[in-house]
């Protein structure tokens, strides 16, 4: 009754593969990365269309000056206190809706995103045409260099 050891012995087999669960760290940082960045991401753009809301309002009530047909002297008041609204929100640090005259001028054209130049004569008419008795501004160039104002000032 001699046995042969080498009989008893089984065949190699290989140990079960491992599951999807659960993953390796690597998986796990990444995860916890990609879950960072959306998050930082969610935040950012939250904070930014908070802070350009104004913008929208600016806009509709700007919209409401547009279709209006009196564009007298109280009309471009309207407009420029509307812009100072505007600009209160946007540079509260540089109190715009105290400013009047040369400096509102000043203000506005230096917060223009572009033809600064070609605006100049359009935005000192626009705030000159606030008090005069008969608005010498063209209310349509004038809304015009507002909804250019407007379109800058995203943050």
């Amino acid at each position: 009754m001699e046995q042969d050891p080498l009989s008893q012995l089984r065949d190699i087999h290989l140990p079960a593969p491992g599951g999807f669960w659960p993953p390796a760290p690597g998986w796990w940082l990444l995860a916890l990365l990609v879950i960072l960045v959306t998050a930082a991401l969610v935040a950012w753009r939250l904070r930014k269309r908070r802070r350009n809301q104004w913008i929208a309002r600016v806009q509709t009530e700007l919209d409401r000056l547009a279709v209006e047909g009196c564009r007298d002297s109280a009309w471009f008041a309207r407009l420029n206190e509307l812009l100072k609204r505007g600009a209160r929100h946007r540079y509260p640090e540089q109190s715009p809706e105290s400013l009047s005259g040369q400096g509102w001028v000043d203000f506005l054209l230096d917060t223009l995103p572009r033809d600064r130049i070609a605006s100049r004569a359009v935005v000192e008419e626009m705030v000159a045409s606030s008090w005069r008795p008969v608005p010498t501004c063209d209310a349509d160039q004038a809304l015009a260099v507002s909804r250019l104002w407007l379109r800058g000032q995203t943050c």
